[in-house]
């Protein structure tokens, strides 16, 4: 038996529902700038001194180049390029990191 939603609050179909309505606005290209985004931030996390993991750090510098290529002429060619410059600071604080 499943249980009425509380007044004010919406009932699984109906969020089932919202959800789908996000999902057609949502495009790929966004999602992939979004995930590019949180790979960087992890990676240069992993770079840290307290947090140091240089392979995760590689997977993160790894992952950025193979989907960076796939987004161009998908977003803003600004975006493309601060990619690429967060890429290469990333590969340098790699280096920094596995000379220690």
């Amino acid at each position: 038996m499943s249980e009425a939603a509380p007044p004010g609050r919406p009932g699984d179909e109906e969020l089932l529902e919202q959800v789908e309505e996000e999902l057609k606005k949502l495009r790929v290209s966004d999602l992939l700038v979004q995930m590019l985004y949180t790979i960087s931030s992890l990676g240069y996390r992993r770079l840290s001194a307290e947090d140091r993991d240089v392979e995760q750090a590689r997977l993160a510098i790894e992952s950025l180049r193979a989907v960076l290529p796939v987004l161009e002429g998908s977003v803003p060619e600004d975006v493309i390029r601060d990619f690429r410059q967060v890429t290469a600071n990333l590969q340098l604080a790699y280096a920094d990191a596995t000379r220690d």
